[in-house]
């Protein structure tokens, strides 16, 4: 015996008639018939069925005829649709407060604050709603910022944009990588790789690859694994790797055991060829400790500490510089890991000299270098060259900066100091400010003896910045190629250029 077919209601094509709203109370919500008086919903939306719900449970409604009736359905529709968008209003609430906890994560990692940040921005926020909107307080109160979600929120976030490089791995056309290794506060080697790509539409990409923590040795060879590992991962082409850039450390630069070294051999097996380069910013930073007049850096510094070791030295002397109304409020710490410290200490120490001469000799403790025109003299110009040599170091920091920027920049610099050395021979402090106010102020003293040694002090500097960028020296032909080849001659391009440039 054949089975009886079951019964499709969907094949019937049955539709909602909008009188139904005004005679029985019903309305369409969703594909279905749903009673605006009991919120039930009838099996198949036809008129019988419509008509007998009503007539069996709702009959008391029939005294409500004409315009009575219409208001009545209207407010029982609105009642209805509230109570169908209370939880999608709830879902896009929690949504919200999702987005809103990953948005504050990321500026929380981007600025390089403490997890733990996360619940007092969570407790300003909430302040903030309950004076400027309390109806949105509970909404704000949703968002979880405690100290285990925003570390969640960062593996996350780091998750994706590993991922979003990984898809864009397969359309880079050439790409570099540039590394540091140094030890956190654990004495744990951190190693750096940074990653810069360029695809076909020249749209160049700027992110850190991956971070490696080094446990046990550091040599060559170990980071040379942590950096293939790192390339291998993420599914970079060797072949593609046209450049490595490193800090001088031998582990790093060596020229058979280095890890850059490596890497241009590895590249190299593939058929392919990468350059590896000396930091630039770091290659500029080990030229500027040329410029040390030791026996004026170790006074300011010995003078320095003498202030600010002893807090009530430094009590005192910050009330000093706020009686007399000093230009700068106090003195400034030398660190020779950060490299542009040492231009702000003897700028402070050079502009509040007469405070301190005065301060150190109400305590007993003169320094009668502040009353030697010869000294100052050298305190001044020490002051002149370290400024000019920052100048240079931050323009070389910063984001889409590329090499023949960044070379430019030096170049330039080696000119200033070719000047500066010819102007020095004559005395001519023009472009020394410093130097030229110490001149002014004792025209006695005999300051001009004194050039010969400042001459050899700028000439030291201009052989070190030039023997330092001899690897950029190497490819200057191609920089030029890149920044401007309508100056460059077809003949000493390589072969597969010739005709292009010449179209071009």
């Amino acid at each position: 015996m054949a089975e009886p077919k079951k019964r499709k209601v969907e094949s019937e094509c049955r539709k909602f008639q909008t009188r139904w709203e005004s005679e029985y109370f019903f309305k369409e919500f969703k594909r279905k018939c749903v009673c605006l008086i009991c919120t039930e919903t009838v099996a198949v939306m036809k008129e019988y069925n419509v008509q007998r719900h009503y007539e069996t449970k709702n009959q008391a409604y029939a005294s409500y005829t004409g315009a009575e009736q219409e208001q009545k359905v209207k407010l029982m529709v609105a009642k209805l649709q509230g109570q169908q968008h209370y939880f999608l209003r709830t879902q896009k609430v929690q949504e919200k407060a999702t987005i809103v906890s990953y948005e504050v994560t990321q500026l929380i990692a981007r600025h390089g604050k403490p997890f733990s940040d996360g619940d007092l921005i969570k407790h300003c926020l909430v302040k903030v709603a309950e004076i400027m909107c309390p109806e949105k307080v509970q909404d704000f109160n949703n968002v979880s910022m405690s100290r285990n979600t925003v570390a969640r929120r960062i593996e996350d976030l780091s998750a994706n944009v590993k991922l979003q490089l990984s898809d864009k791995a397969c359309a880079f056309d050439f790409y570099s990588i540039a590394c540091d290794e140094s030890a956190d506060a654990t004495d744990t080697a951190q190693l750096l790789i940074f990653l810069r790509r360029v695809d076909e539409n020249f749209g160049v990409t700027e992110e850190l690859l991956d971070l490696k923590s080094l446990k046990g040795t550091t040599t060559g060879i170990d980071i040379f694994e942590a950096v293939s590992d790192s390339i291998d991962k993420m599914g970079l082409q060797w072949d593609k790797l046209c450049g490595v850039t490193t800090d001088g450390a031998p582990a790093m630069a060596g020229a058979h055991k280095g890890m850059a070294s490596m890497v241009c051999a590895k590249v190299k097996e593939t058929e392919g060829e990468a350059v590896k380069m000396h930091c630039i910013v770091h290659q500029e930073a080990l030229c500027a400790k040329t410029v040390s007049l030791e026996d004026v850096m170790n006074t300011v510094v010995k003078t320095v500490n003498i202030i600010r070791a002893r807090g009530l030295y430094h009590r005192e002397f910050q009330a000093f510089l706020s009686d007399v109304d000093a230009e700068y409020g106090d003195l400034l710490y030398h660190s020779d890991v950060r490299w542009l410290s040492r231009g702000a200490v003897l700028k402070r120490f050079y502009s509040l000299r007469p405070e301190i001469d005065q301060f150190l000799k109400e305590k007993d403790r003169p320094l009668h270098e502040l009353s030697d025109p010869l000294w100052l003299a050298d305190l001044a110009f020490l002051v002149d060259p370290t400024d000019h040599l920052t100048t240079p170091n931050k323009s070389l920091q910063g984001k889409d900066q590329f090499l023949p920027q960044l070379y430019a920049h030096m170049k330039a610099f080696c000119v200033k100091l070719n000047l500066f050395k010819t102007q020095l021979r004559n005395f001519n402090v023009v472009h020394f400010p410093t130097l030229s106010e110490i001149r002014t102020a004792y025209p006695q003293a005999n300051l001009s003896a004194k050039k010969g040694k400042y001459v050899s002090v700028i000439a030291c500097l201009e052989t070190k910045f030039r023997q330092r960028f001899q690897d950029f020296s190497v490819i200057d032909k191609e920089i030029k190629l890149f920044t401007t080849p309508f100056l460059v001659d077809a003949k000493e391009v390589e072969e597969n250029l010739q005709l292009e440039l010449i179209e071009i």
